[in-house]
């Protein structure tokens, strides 16, 4: 399965994005939001868990690539967080684009196609996003996408360390019938 946008292409992932992909995880400024880098076995994994997910959800993190060119460009898609806080279970959404494709509009393009397709095709009646709070440029992309935010159900992320400066976390949400206005 894809989903295409008008210079997107999200899809199942190849063998051949293992490289691209890990170089992206090992990119201090790209995983500047997170804990920390990826190596190259815990981008193998990852790729296995979201595999595993779409097998059994018929949703992931979807691998993106730039249709003029093929490149691999990161992944834009749907996810299950694995960690307990208010809002969970829920799907959320996300992003991670390697350094060379930002600023092009790719993350909300690709972003607007997988809400359609996670209400639209998979019934979904509520999708989340949550960053840090001091990562303006998700939180931009999630406003351009015409997610609200949550405040009341911000929150200190379960996953990073007390203290940490990325442990304060805001949530963004979209229901279907929030969809349904903006379509």
């Amino acid at each position: 399965m894809a989903i295409e946008t008008k210079r997107l292409i999200l899809r199942e992932w190849k063998d051949s994005d293992l490289e691209p992909f890990a170089a992206l995880n090992a990119d201090p400024e790209v995983m500047e939001y997170f804990p920390k880098t990826l190596t190259g076995d815990e981008t193998a994994a990852m790729i296995e868990r979201t595999k595993a997910r779409y097998a059994e959800d018929g949703f992931c993190l979807w691998a993106a690539e730039e249709k003029e060119t093929g490149d691999f460009i990161g992944f834009i898609g749907l996810a299950r967080p694995n960690f307990e806080a208010k809002f969970t279970p829920c799907v959320e959404i996300g992003w991670r684009l390697a350094r060379r494709f930002w600023g092009k509009g790719y993350a909300p393009e690709g972003a607007l196609a997988v809400l359609r397709d996670g209400f639209e095709n998979h019934g979904l009646d509520e999708i989340v996003s949550f960053t840090a709070e001091i990562n303006s440029k998700s939180i931009r992309v999630m406003e351009k996408i015409s997610m609200w935010r949550d405040q009341e159900n911000d929150f200190m992320h379960p996953n990073v360390a007390d203290g940490h400066r990325l442990k304060p976390h805001v949530l963004y949400r979209m229901t279907r019938q929030d969809w349904q206005r903006i379509k």
